[in-house]
């Protein structure tokens, strides 16, 4: 693997999906409830991409070693204040959380549907299916990016890696 690699060009994907995000999250603004303590989101069965996980454990080394991960059922990154510990480098599941989303599948019949969905705390306001496109969070194109980036810089077989195992010692 190219350690020094991954990180940086996590980095950049990152500042992206925050560019994208901070419009999205101005433009629904008046929906949105999402703040410094919601810990809604924050469960204890997110997982992360092996070239996040690296990008965690290369910046917040101390807070591994060293912390104490929150409680089972939360999220181990979560502080004494519901706080992120590991905000700015948070892994991209947890950027766009609370978004609208929006995504493609393939019913039974082979039919490709729309899904749109919102965090339960957000949902009062115009209903999902009135909003164009352009208002949600397309789920598939930085998925297919982080993916093709694992594929690049570690085995992309890899598994996910829940953010609990990230800290060195049992909780």
């Amino acid at each position: 693997m190219k350690r020094d690699s991954a990180p940086n060009s996590v980095q950049e994907i990152h500042k992206r999906i925050d560019v994208r995000a901070g419009e999205l999250a101005l433009h629904h603004a008046q929906r949105l409830s999402c703040k410094r303590g919601c810990d809604a989101c924050c469960v204890d069965d997110l997982t992360v991409i092996p070239i996040e996980a690296e990008r965690i454990r290369i910046s917040h080394e101390a807070l591994l070693r060293d912390g104490t991960p929150h409680a089972p059922g939360a999220c181990a990154f979560l502080g004494d204040e519901a706080e992120c510990r590991i905000y700015a480098d948070r892994p991209y599941v947890c950027r766009t959380q609370g978004l609208p989303l929006r995504w493609l599948s393939e019913d039974d019949s082979g039919e490709i549907r729309e899904r749109r969905a919102i965090c339960p705390l957000n949902e009062e306001g115009p209903a999902l299916d009135t909003l164009p496109e352009e208002s949600f969070w397309l789920i598939g194109a930085i998925e297919l990016e982080l993916a093709n980036l694992q594929a690049e810089i570690r085995d992309p077989d890899e598994s996910r890696i829940p953010m609990r195992t990230l800290f060195e010692r049992a909780c």
